[in-house]
């Protein structure tokens, strides 16, 4: 119990005898000193006692598209931590082909009374659907905040990435090695997302080279799946235009990149350079590392979390676009353009 009591104290930063004081419930602790002392117990892996766990303020549902990609899991997890400290037990619902939709899903979380929903990547982002379910979730009193796709017919509060600085920063550190044919490979064009990556790129490759607008949409995009066949895919096209770059819209499709190059015995980054977007875990100690442009992963998550707590608490937050600054991360998929090594 001594040696429990020194490590608490030294995590949070407070004598044993306050941790002992909080431990037993004692009076005359700070609030801010007890939550420290809370928090540095949960740090440490020991269990809150009885009488000092926190009781549930309700649930609130979080809807995934999938868990296959990890930018997912590591989102749910810095929404469900977010959560969990604010008192709320997140109920984690995974959309899966053939099975659950969002709309079955939302209505399962709503007959359980859950205070609010987050929705991730859902069908907010597909600009072919149906707008009117949203309005009615509203209409049935049920706060929810929307990440990662954004449609002006929905009164609710968006958390998005800056899907085209993203594109601005992949191209700008491709060019800057020398790379002339950029291309790049993405999901479907009816989602948000895809539409927001495709203008960034578009503007940014104008910068570089001059070509028309028309020419780069034709010749250097290439529509495929968000997976690393659809990665393979749309690489292998876009080399097939001559591209010594690809750009991609996820990690999982700048792997499948990485794969469709090695398969015509080319050698990343020597042949052709790679970049990615997420950052997802792991993804740092693939063969070679990806070079990738970083979701503000932690920010988005936490803002999802502040601004559905404020829906609940009534005073709702502006009903508008929240909008976060990505990262270029430069590994190693990524070098001089094949042309550009040999010059002196």
């Amino acid at each position: 119990m001594t040696t429990r009591l020194a490590d608490i104290a030294a995590q949070a930063g407070v004598s044993e005898a306050t941790v002992s004081r909080v431990l037993n419930g004692k009076p005359g602790v700070a609030a801010t000193t007890r939550q420290s002392v809370l928090a540095a117990l949960d740090v440490l892996g020991y269990e809150r006692p009885v009488r000092l766990r926190q009781r549930s303020e309700g649930l609130v549902g979080l809807i995934t598209p999938e868990l296959e990609n990890p930018i997912f899991p590591a989102l749910a997890q810095v929404i469900g931590q977010a959560l969990t400290r604010q008192g709320y037990t997140p109920v984690l619902a995974t959309q899966t082909p053939g099975g659950s939709t969002e709309d079955e899903l939302t209505e399962m979380l709503v007959d359980r009374g859950v205070a609010g929903i987050i929705y991730v990547s859902g069908l907010h982002a597909d600009t072919n659907a149906d707008m009117q379910r949203y309005e009615r979730l509203r209409a049935q009193g049920v706060p929810f905040v929307l990440v990662d796709g954004f449609s002006p017919k929905v009164q609710a509060p968006f958390i998005s990435p800056d899907d085209r600085a993203a594109m601005a920063l992949a191209v700008t550190h491709l060019a800057s090695l020398g790379h002339t044919r950029i291309g790049l490979a993405l999901g479907p064009k009816r989602f948000v997302p895809v539409q927001r990556k495709m203008e960034g790129f578009v503007r940014a490759v104008q910068e570089q080279s001059g070509l028309s607008a028309e020419t780069v949409e034709a010749e250097l995009i290439q529509h495929s799946l968000y997976t690393l066949e659809g990665g393979q895919a749309a690489a292998s096209a876009l080399m097939d235009r001559d591209c010594t770059a690809v750009v991609c819209a996820s990690d999982m499709m700048a792997l499948g990149a990485i794969r469709a190059a090695r398969q015509r015995g080319l050698e990343v980054p020597d042949d052709i350079s790679v970049v990615g977007f997420d950052d997802s875990p792991l993804i740092a100690f693939t063969d070679p590392p990806l070079t990738t442009v970083r979701k503000p992963v932690p920010a988005m998550g936490q803002a999802a979390v502040r601004t559905l707590l404020e829906e609940i608490g009534g005073t709702p937050a502006p009903h508008s676009e929240f909008v976060f600054m990505p990262e270029l991360v430069v590994r190693g998929s990524t070098a001089s353009a094949p042309g550009e090594r040999n010059r002196p």
